[in-house]
């Protein structure tokens, strides 16, 4: 057996009694464990935001809803795992808001002017799209969600992370604690099934013959 394996045992050990001291109110306690993932968690929320304020606010309030939720944790899973859970949804909603954020800013972004006094060009679909159009997209975007609601949660799950939050295999890896070739294989199902949701919809009432 490997060196490494023992010290992992040990390290889960001083885990587990850090944490019984933690859940009875002892603040240093939980000060300890802090110390020793707040680095991991930092990184962690620097991989997926790609900014070192975002990770620093992430980490924060990592271990303030880990220290809130204390006494609610029963020990399923391993501390480590878990704040790192808890630090990886967190940067979700933080990635969330800043789409919304970025989409609301170019929605409402004024019309800029050349310097001699004329409206700069504007992407041709930013205005030329029809209602029809629009219409059509909204409706299929309604279809596609509800194909996605639909979809078991672990294959949900790695849809949204990789599809829609663009993370990579190893970052969902980090957030899921499952392996990249289980990952790979519930990504491939779960875009099959969209795929066919997509299919239905353009195929429905012969639309597009």
């Amino acid at each position: 057996m490997s060196q490494e394996a023992p010290q992992e045992e040990d390290r889960q050990e001083e885990d587990r009694r850090l944490l019984t001291r933690a859940q009875g109110g002892d603040v240093s306690a939980f000060e300890a464990l802090v110390g020793l993932y707040q680095d991991r968690v930092y990184g962690l929320a620097l991989r997926m935001t790609r900014s070192e304020a975002d990770a620093a606010e992430i980490t924060q309030d990592t271990f303030l809803s880990a220290y809130q939720h204390l006494k609610d944790f029963r020990g399923e899973a391993a501390f480590g795992s878990w704040v790192h859970r808890i630090a990886a949804n967190h940067a979700l909603m933080r990635l969330r808001h800043r789409r919304v954020a970025q989409a609301a800013e170019a929605e409402l972004q004024a019309p800029e002017f050349t310097e001699r006094g004329t409206l700069a060009d504007y992407p041709v679909t930013d205005w030329s799209r029809d209602a029809e159009e629009k219409a059509l997209d909204a409706e299929l975007g309604q279809a596609i969600q509800q194909a996605a609601d639909r979809l078991p949660e672990g294959y949900r799950e790695v849809f949204l992370l990789k599809d829609v939050d663009g993370l990579s295999y190893e970052q969902i890896a980090e957030v899921t604690g499952d392996s990249i070739p289980a990952i790979k294989s519930r990504l491939h199902r779960a875009r099959l099934a969209l795929r066919e949701a997509i299919d239905l919809f353009y195929n429905r009432d012969n639309r597009g013959v």
